[in-house]
């Protein structure tokens, strides 16, 4: 079965050797290499065809995509998407690495659980390398959590009412997807160019696609200053949720429950005041207004505790856990 490993990158040139290597080295043999590069400013792309001259005959088929101008996460992965030939398909970002048994891993559990399409594992957190001396934990840390997303006997209805409240994956660096799958749900949502992975969870449950998790480490994420996800620590609000009332007003709003809706809606507006820089750092002062004015202002908040504390028929629902 061909699996086609899709590398996505973006000015990844100090990291994107040892992420390669890491493929390279994949126990698993039949695998196909896609590199999708956003318009790298440094030597990213050099170093990824110089790679592949080298490396190139271990693949099935390999092949790198450019473009002329940024376009964003999620449209540089769906150009890996329609370049892709395998059956399966495993993301990785130019600065992440497969742990060896990664695929076969992967394709080991789901050729014995037929039903799954769309496939999570363990991810390993590190700061800056790879070295045991950085290692810093491993995401889930309950990955079947009757609480939790993930938890079995969890409906993907169950999974896409969780989702619309927010986003309760944060181990995506594993994910391992059925490529028909993918294309049938619409691949990745380009209207939203830094946030491929919460859309796309949305559509996939919504499709009756239910998300399986794998008790096992697969991946190795890096944390370091010059990741997008990793640049905003230090901040009480990150700034990236100032951007999300779109995705929001297109995929969560017309789905939830009116007092669930309003209740969200007023916690974006009252939290519009943390853009002033200061006022978002994350101290006491700044911490004790957050609250006091997304929690304790709410009025939406105090409806739904009342409602759940009147309404039995509530207990379990994912809107009011």
């Amino acid at each position: 079965m061909l699996v086609s490993v899709l590398v996505v990158t973006y000015n990844s040139g100090k990291f994107i050797t040892e992420t390669l290597d890491s493929v390279r080295l994949q126990t698993y043999s039949d695998l196909e290499l896609i590199i999708s590069d956003d318009c790298s400013g440094d030597n990213t792309v050099e170093i990824c065809r110089s790679w592949l001259k080298i490396h190139g005959n271990r693949f099935v088929r390999t092949e790198v995509l450019t473009v002329n101008a940024n376009s964003g996460v999620a449209a540089n992965c769906n150009r890996g998407l329609r370049s892709a030939s395998g059956e399966w398909i495993k993301f990785c970002a130019g600065d992440d690495c497969l742990k060896p048994g990664c695929v076969e891993d992967n394709i080991s559990w789901i050729s014995t659980h037929q039903e799954v399409r769309a496939l999570f594992s363990l991810v390993e957190v590190y700061r800056e390398t790879f070295e045991p001396v950085s290692y810093i934990k491993t995401i889930p840390g309950d990955p079947y959590n009757h609480e939790g997303i993930m938890a079995p006997g969890r409906t993907a209805e169950s999974q896409y009412n969780m989702l619309l409240i927010t986003d309760r994956i944060n181990f995506t660096p594993s994910f391992f997807i059925h490529r028909e799958t993918l294309l049938e749900v619409g691949g990745f949502d380009e209207r939203f160019r830094l946030l491929e992975d919460h859309p796309l969870w949305l559509n996939l449950t919504r499709g009756g696609h239910r998300l399986f998790m794998m008790d096992k480490p697969t991946v190795m994420y890096r944390q370091h200053s010059a990741a997008i996800e990793n640049i905003l620590t230090g901040y009480l609000v990150r700034p990236n949720y100032f951007l999300t009332e779109r995705f929001r007003r297109v995929y969560t709003y017309p789905n939830m429950p009116a007092d669930i809706r309003l209740h969200e809606r007023f916690t974006w507006y009252a939290s519009q005041v943390f853009r002033c820089k200061w006022l978002n750092k994350n101290n006491k002062a700044n911490r004790i207004l957050l609250s006091l004015l997304t929690i304790y202002m709410n009025p939406f908040r105090y409806y739904i505790y009342f409602k759940k504390r009147f309404n039995r028929n509530l207990t379990g629902n994912e809107f009011y856990v």
